[in-house]
C-alpha cells in the first residue's frame, strides 16, 4: 500500500521510498524525497509561478529519461497549473508553488526546469541566462574561465551576473532583467555569445554544431528563447550520482582548477545553505534586474 503523508494540510502519496535510484552511491528515493524536503525553502521561489517543465526517470538515470512538459495524468486538483501558448496550441503546465506540489512532483522522480519568464507575464523576460557547456576534453574548468569574462562584459551593460553549476559537465550564468521580451534578451544573449567567441576563439563557440566543440566551451544562449527551458537552481540531476545544479560563488568559478571542485551532492547542499545562503537570492529580488542596452 502506497503511504499517504499530509504535507501542510495536503494528503500526498510517496511511493517506493527504499527504491535505489543512483546505484553508483546507494541514494534512495526516500533521500531525494527528503533532499528536496530540507531545501524548499530556497528552491520554491526559484520555481514559484513559472510552468515547470519535468525531466522524469522514474528508474534512475540509467532507466528511461523523458521530458514531461503537460500536466502529467492524475496530477491532485489542488496542483496550481496555468495555460501556456505553444506554437502548436495551448497546453497546460504545472506551477510548483508550494511544498505540497514539491513533495508531489518530487515523488514522480523529476529534474525540475523552468522557463525564463513567470506565468502572469509570459511575453517579458525577467532573467537571462548563458548555458556553458564544455566539449571534451575541456570541462567545467574551462567553462570558469568564460564565466569570469562574461561577469565582466555583462557588468560593463550594467548586468550583474550570478553563478551555478550545472549538475552535470558545465556552468550556468543567471541575471534579472527587465522590460524585455524572451526574442530581445535571446539576441543580446547571442550578441555577448558571438563576442565571447572573437575573444577567445581557441576556447569559445557559439554555434551548437558538434564538430566545432571538441575541446571548446559551447555557450549556449539560446535557453533564453521563449520556449525553453534550464534546469532550476538546487534540482537535482538525472547523472550518474545524485548531482545538483547549485550555485557558487565567484571566488569558488576563479579558483577552480579541477572539476571535482565545482562538483556537488545532494549531501553537500544543507552544509553549503548554512554557509552561504542562496547564493542566487538577488536573481529573484525586482529591484535588482537591469534593463538590457
Amino acid at each position: 500500500m502506497t503511504p499517504i503523508t499530509e504535507v501542510e494540510g495536503r494528503r500526498v502519496a510517496l511511493s517506493n521510498l527504499d527504491k535505489v535510484l543512483y546505484p553508483a552511491t546507494g541514494f534512495t528515493k526516500g533521500e531525494l524525497l527528503h533532499y528536496y524536503a530540507t531545501t524548499a525553502g530556497v528552491l520554491l521561489p526559484h520555481l514559484r509561478d513559472r510552468p515547470v517543465s519535468f525531466l522524469r526517470y522514474p528508474d534512475g538515470p540509467d532507466g528511461q529519461v523523458f521530458f514531461a512538459k503537460n500536466v502529467p495524468p492524475g496530477t491532485p486538483e489542488w496542483v496550481t497549473t496555468a495555460e501556456v501558448r505553444r506554437s502548436e496550441g495551448a497546453a497546460r503546465m504545472v506551477l510548483v508553488q508550494d511544498l505540497p506540489s514539491l513533495m508531489w512532483a518530487a515523488n514522480l522522480v523529476t529534474e525540475f526546469h523552468t522557463h525564463q519568464w513567470v506565468a502572469q507575464a509570459p511575453d517579458e523576460a525577467d532573467r537571462i541566462v548563458f548555458d556553458l557547456d564544455p566539449g571534451p576534453p575541456a570541462t567545467v574548468v574551462q567553462c570558469c574561465e568564460v564565466a569570469l569574462w562574461l561577469r565582466e562584459r555583462l557588468a560593463a551593460d550594467g548586468v550583474e551576473a550570478y553563478a551555478k553549476t550545472a549538475g552535470s559537465k558545465g556552468l550556468h550564468l543567471l541575471a534579472g532583467v527587465r522590460g524585455a521580451s524572451s526574442e530581445r534578451v535571446s539576441e543580446y544573449a547571442k550578441a555577448l555569445a558571438v563576442e565571447a567567441e572573437r575573444a577567445m576563439p581557441r576556447l569559445v563557440v557559439h554555434r551548437m554544431t558538434r564538430s566545432l566543440r571538441p575541446a571548446k566551451v559551447f555557450v549556449d544562449w539560446s535557453q533564453n528563447a521563449g520556449r525553453k527551458t534550464t534546469a532550476a537552481p538546487y534540482t537535482v540531476r538525472a547523472r550518474r550520482e545524485p548531482t545538483v545544479s547549485a550555485p557558487v560563488t565567484w571566488e569558488e568559478v576563479a579558483e577552480c582548477r579541477s572539476p571535482g571542485q565545482l562538483a556537488f551532492r545532494a549531501q553537500d547542499i544543507a552544509p553549503r545553505l548554512q554557509d552561504h545562503g542562496d547564493l542566487l537570492a538577488p536573481v529573484l529580488d525586482p529591484s535588482h534586474a537591469t534593463p538590457l542596452p
